[in-house]
């Protein structure tokens, strides 16, 4: 996700009621964590994830934290124009979530979070899409913290943002699109570790022209996938608490 999403639909539910709120009176179950095998392609994880948040919100299903890789592609959001499609050379799909072009693929840590947000979840308070959206912002940051990366924030650029002393300034590393339906969370997370950053050229990143794209590989880091994922989780916990 190299575009910043952020699409509501919290609309309530019978009588004023939220949906998905008896399912948050019950003792929620364990959070899971799940790692997909290779390269998951981009339609496959936007029908599990419908799928599984139709499920959390009946309380037939646990909350999700969902790592995986795409193939490559381009994917566009509500607000997406045909100038920010620069070179169609990966294959394009329509995302139906806010937001503009982005871009999934190999080396690219997509990291969906797939969460009742009727209730808390660590320090970020029940039905408080701003605070999930800053819990998921210090989520990258002390990952990326972990590796010795300073990551920050940049007033009116949602996403990650780093010192880049190959191209000067400095370029994002992390980007978040968020969706919450029915207070159900989906769409999440993408943190640069080793993609081709070539890819990028193929669309305007988050529709901003006049910063570049760099990743922990681009930095001098060569961590693993795994050892990413170790400092995700281990960082979840810090900010979302046990689940």
């Amino acid at each position: 996700m190299t575009d910043d999403i952020l699409e509501t639909s919290a609309s309530p539910g019978p009588e004023g009621t939220p949906a998905g709120a008896q399912a948050a009176i019950a003792a929620p179950l364990p959070l899971e964590w799940r790692v997909a095998e290779g390269l998951t392609d981009y339609p496959i994880s936007l029908s599990a994830m419908e799928a599984r948040i139709a499920a959390i919100r009946a309380g037939e299903a646990s909350e999700l934290v969902w790592l995986v890789e795409h193939p490559p592609t381009y994917t566009s959001g509500t607000s997406a124009t045909q100038d920010g499609l620069v070179n169609a050379r990966f294959p394009t799909y329509a995302a139906g979530r806010g937001g503009q072009w982005t871009y999934h693929g190999p080396g690219q840590r997509t990291a969906y979070a797939l969460l009742d947000l009727t209730r808390p979840h660590g320090s970020v308070p029940a039905r408080d899409i701003r605070a999930y959206v800053l819990g998921l912002e210090e989520w990258m940051i002390r990952t990326l913290y972990r590796f010795n990366v300073r990551g920050e924030r940049r007033d009116g650029r949602i996403g990650i943002w780093v010192a880049d002393p190959k191209r000067g300034g400095e370029s994002k590393i992390g980007a978040i699109g968020v969706r919450v339906t029915r207070w159900v969370s989906w769409h999440g997370i993408a943190l640069n570790v080793e993609p081709d950053l070539e890819h990028f050229g193929g669309i305007v990143p988050c529709g901003i022209r006049e910063h570049g794209v760099t990743s922990l590989w681009d930095l001098g880091l060569t961590v693993t996938m795994d050892e990413v994922d170790a400092a995700l989780r281990a960082c979840w916990v810090e900010v979302f608490g046990e689940g």
